[in-house]
């Protein structure tokens, strides 16, 4: 019999999920945000949609299960629930290209986002019991929601910009987040992150 300290998959096991849905959701939303910041063309839709899919939904929703297993409500939540963000956005373009959605307004999308918003403005108040850099991605994403939401409701180019940036801005923490996580592993407190908010 095995011995449980023995078992040479303890240590993969045991492995954080953070980095793995930290850089699914930052390198998904790079992509999206550098088209909503006017900095990529129209047609980037094409290749989003599958990476929102195999790694932004996917990744996601695999590192939100492992935080389940580790008993991390917070990490829990985010990773899930922006997984599943990912794989409603790549849902509702695949669907909407093949016409089984009936034709949608951009104000019926932009108030999507704008619950998305709220949504993340509630986790960036749980943010605040993490790390700094956390903070900040959470910050900078429900910001990011509501002026990507006002720029569909209100069909104004200036708030799409503004939520493309912000959202590159959120992508740049989370992976800056990820890539801490990650060397801090070899050799703890190289990479700060900051301390929380509140304590």
């Amino acid at each position: 019999m095995v011995e449980l300290n023995d078992n040479p998959f303890r240590k993969a096991l045991s492995a954080d999920p953070a980095p793995l849905g930290l850089s699914a959701f930052a390198f998904t939303t790079f992509l999206l945000s550098f088209q909503n910041a006017g900095l990529l063309g129209t047609h980037t839709s094409d290749v989003v949609v599958p990476l929102a899919m195999a790694y932004g939904g996917l990744g996601q929703l695999i590192a939100g299960s492992w935080e389940m297993r580790k008993g991390n409500t917070f990490g829990f939540t985010a990773f899930s629930s922006y997984g599943a963000f990912w794989l409603f956005y790549a849902f509702l373009n695949i669907f909407g290209g093949m016409g089984i959605l009936g034709p949608l307004q951009p104000a019926e999308i932009g108030w999507a986002l704008v619950l998305w918003g709220i949504f993340t403005f509630m986790m960036w108040f749980g943010s605040m019991f993490t790390n700094t850099t956390l903070f900040l991605t959470f910050l900078t994403l429900w910001i990011a929601f509501v002026a990507l939401g006002a720029g569909a409701i209100y069909a104004s180019t200036a708030a799409t910009m503004v939520g493309g940036i912000f959202g590159l801005l959120a992508a740049f923490f989370a992976a800056f987040t990820a890539f801490a996580i990650i060397v801090n592993s070899f050799k703890p407190n190289t990479i700060p992150v900051g301390p929380p908010i509140l304590k």
